[in-house]
């Protein structure tokens, strides 16, 4: 819809706005352009797209009353016949009832709006409509009909709904489309409110809505309240005391609102003057590593331009930061000033030098990402590749290198060394992976693979070698064989299923794979083994009709 309607307009900024002409194309503009025939059974001159949108404001309304909800989405066919008749009745349209299930159809079958679920039952194509719809419902009863009042919007649909986050869309539509003195009023209740237990989401809720409101100096003050309340959080802890080592769930609660607070500040007061200033403030002074690494985030993502973000970057890098602090400043430094010279210097000291191997992690990725062209690069990865005494890092550095430097003479020799030697399973099986993906027609790599699958140590590896070597060798008339003889061979139970599932994965079409499962299932001396030919048997032969004789002469003659 957002194609459609860019075709020949500027997209609306306003969302609200945006879904308004999104639906005017489905319930008009769409039959106008595809000039379907009307039915005669419906006026056009008696029911247009107003009409329509009217209907299924309506019917919105009246989902979010049911059982579920706005969760549900989902409505009997005898309750819309029953709220489109009663519609159609107000605008004079006779006969009502037949008409309401033509309008039916087309708003299923023309306008793509309603979809049937089956059982009698319809649903919104797109909960964004759900959402919508619902919500231009109670604008219209509180602006239009004044059926409502603002204290009932604000008691009875925000108040007795700020919790549920399947509400959120259409309280913030809500927000967005009334008065700002209102959606004021809607705060100042919602500040008041004990959100404590559900972790303040009142006040975070209540800072959303506010980012809806157009013009927001007409409720400064309760703005301002709003966000002292937040900066407070970004300070929030327990009440009692808790172990701050071994009290998980506690310290993920007070991490979880510290940060949010943060965010939400950065995000919704970007423009305040103080907001900078504050978040200055966390990114270098806050006595949590978390608080300072989601205002170093933020600090990057709000204000890249200002002068001192770059400063403060660098310095939370090179003056000691805790590890998640110099991670997060690093990535942020990459991303944002790649172009400035102490940018890679800062990378190479880092992934060379820094005593985290997280931090070694990152910077070694940013570095090849960034300044793969650097001649100091590659030997960076190499010498981090074979000497650096953690295996994530080890393991980041060999993808690296095979992904930018496969052209390097050195490259294949180091994946070799590494799938055989490295003292970490999980390296050789990364090292195993990128020879086979990078130079699978080597022809040294598929004697390679079926050396590491018969005579690596670790299970895992095996297990590894053998999809690479049925992945990238399917046409090599010697695979077959080599899986057929791990699957009844290997010491294993799980490197010997990897062999059976790779076998009907890449062989299932040739005419002895259902033998040869078939063998397995009855002869084999390993359970495990008749175990695994049976589930693929099942699997991929569901359709031949001697599988289920089979299963069943299993299942009742079998005493194994």
């Amino acid at each position: 819809m957002m194609a459609i309607l860019n075709r020949n307009q500027e997209l609306p900024r306003d969302r609200a706005e945006l879904y308004n002409q999104a639906s005017r194309v489905l319930l008009h503009q769409w039959d106008v352009e595809r000039a379907l025939v009307e039915d005669k059974r419906l006026d056009p001159k008696t029911i247009d797209y107003k009409d329509k949108q009217a209907m299924l404001r309506q019917v919105a309304y009246y989902m979010q009353t049911g059982d579920k909800g706005l969760a549900g989405n989902l409505i009997r066919e005898d309750d819309l016949v029953m709220i489109l008749t009663d519609y159609l009745k107000t605008i004079e349209v006779s006969p009502a009832r037949e008409a309401a299930r033509v309008m039916i159809n087309q708003l299923r079958t023309r306008n793509f709006m309603l979809c049937f679920l089956g059982a009698d039952y319809y649903a919104f194509v797109h909960r964004t409509f759900l959402e919508y719809f619902c919500a231009e419902e109670y604008v219209w009863k509180f602006e239009k009909e004044r059926s409502i009042t603002i204290e009932y919007l604000t008691t009875e649909v925000f108040g007795k709904h700020w919790q549920d986050e399947t509400w959120h869309e259409v309280l913030r539509l809500i927000a967005r489309m009334i008065e700002p003195k209102f959606v004021g009023e809607i705060l100042d209740y919602l500040m008041v409110q004990d959100g404590k237990r559900e972790k303040f989401i009142n006040l975070f809720f209540a800072a959303k809505c506010f980012a809806e409101v157009r013009n927001r100096s007409v409720i400064a003050s309760t703005a301002n309240e709003l966000l002292d309340k937040l900066k407070a959080l970004t300070s929030y802890d327990l009440w009692y005391y808790y172990d701050p080592i071994f009290a998980n769930e506690e310290i993920k609660l007070v991490q979880e609102i510290r940060t949010q607070a943060v965010e939400a500040v950065a995000t919704i007061w970007q423009e305040h003057l103080d907001t900078k200033t504050f978040l200055k403030h966390c990114a270098t002074l806050d006595n949590h590593e978390y608080v300072r690494s989601v205002a170093i985030r933020e600090l990057a993502k709000n204000f890249k331009d200002d002068p001192d973000t770059k400063t403060i970057l660098k310095d939370r890098v090179t003056q000691n930061d805790s590890a998640s602090v110099r991670d997060v400043a690093i990535r942020e430094l990459a991303k944002n000033f790649k172009d400035d010279p102490d940018t890679k210097t800062i990378l190479k000291n880092h992934a060379t030098q820094d005593d985290s191997a997280g931090v070694r992690d990152v910077a070694i990725r940013e570095l090849a990402k960034n300044f793969k062209d650097d001649p100091d690069t590659k030997t960076i990865l190499k010498n981090h590749a074979t000497q650096d005494d953690s295996a994530g890092v080890r393991d980041v550095a060999i993808r690296e290198l095979a992904k930018n430097f496969k052209d390097d003479p050195d490259t294949k020799t180091i994946l070799k060394n590494h799938a055989t030697q490295d003292d970490s399973a999980g390296v050789r099986d990364v090292a195993i992976e990128e020879l086979a993906k990078n130079f699978k027609d080597d022809p040294d790599t598929k004697t390679f693979l079926k050396d590491c699958a018969t005579q690596d140590s670790n299970y895992d590896v095996r297990c590894i070698a053998i999809e690479e070597l049925a992945k990238n060798f399917k046409d090599d008339p010697d695979t077959k064989t080599f899986l057929k003889d791990c699957a009844t061979q290997d010491s294993n139970y799980d490197v010997r299923r990897v062999a059976i599932e790779e076998l009907v994965k890449n062989f299932k079409e040739e005419p002895d794979t259902k033998t040869i499962l078939k063998d397995y299932a009855t002869q084999n001396d390993k359970w495990d083994v008749r175990r695994a030919a049976i589930e693929e048997l099942a699997k991929n032969f569901k359709d031949d009709p001697d599988t289920k004789t089979f299963l069943k002469n299993y299942a009742t003659q079998n005493d194994k």
